[in-house]
């Protein structure tokens, strides 16, 4: 799959469903861990994930404050859609919150074809070479790479876990554009995937 509006990234293999340094800490990263918080100021949802999924974040922080603020909250809308994955319904709190125009489109999409299937993930995906560019003061881009060679898709039903093998289709490549708002959110307004890319192979 590729140049696909995607949010999030799941499997390993060609049966995978889900299908983007200038930091100067690129070892720095940040998780979500089992029923932990990512409000992370007054007025922001929280955002939970059981104790099966995890999604851990490197280049957090670039020495420059609006750059590590777009990063937290691209990464923070990441997780909007895997909740809502996670927890089954599109009607989170947060999924709105961080997401708007056709990213947010795109996502419910995205989360209703998992729904429909009565599927669900577990493991561990990681998201790194996470880059931002400025432009002006209200918007930005975010590029990143997921690696989802350790989450793997299951069926809320039959319990049935798809432990697909690690291939160059474990390793998607996003492009993503975020606005800011009038509360100082950075929305992800647009975003194209493509899986497989060769610039996050290993």
């Amino acid at each position: 799959m590729a140049a696909v509006l995607l949010l999030a990234g799941c499997g390993g293999g060609e049966g995978a469903a889900k299908a983007i340094s200038e930091s100067p800490d690129a070892a720095h990263s940040v998780s979500v861990s089992p029923n932990s918080s990512q409000s992370t100021a007054a007025g922001r949802p929280e955002i939970t994930f059981p104790g099966t999924a995890r999604n851990v974040f490197e280049d957090t922080k670039t020495g420059d404050a609006t750059k590590d603020a777009v990063l937290a909250d691209s990464a923070l809308s990441v997780n909007t859609v895997d909740e809502a994955i996670l927890t089954g319904t599109t009607s989170t709190k947060a999924l709105g919150f961080y997401n708007t125009g056709k990213a947010l489109n795109a996502s419910i999409t995205f989360i209703n074809g998992y729904l429909k299937k009565r599927d669900t993930w577990i493991g561990e995906t990681r998201f790194f070479d996470r880059k931002v560019t400025l432009s002006g003061a209200g918007r930005a881009y975010v590029t990143y790479c997921s690696d989802e060679s350790k989450s793997f898709i299951r069926n809320r039903t039959t319990g049935k876990v798809d432990r697909t093998p690690t291939t160059s289709e474990s390793y998607v490549l996003y492009h993503t554009v975020l606005a800011k708002n009038t509360d100082g959110v950075w929305q992800t307004s647009d975003i194209v995937s493509n899986r497989g890319d060769k610039a996050c192979q290993p």
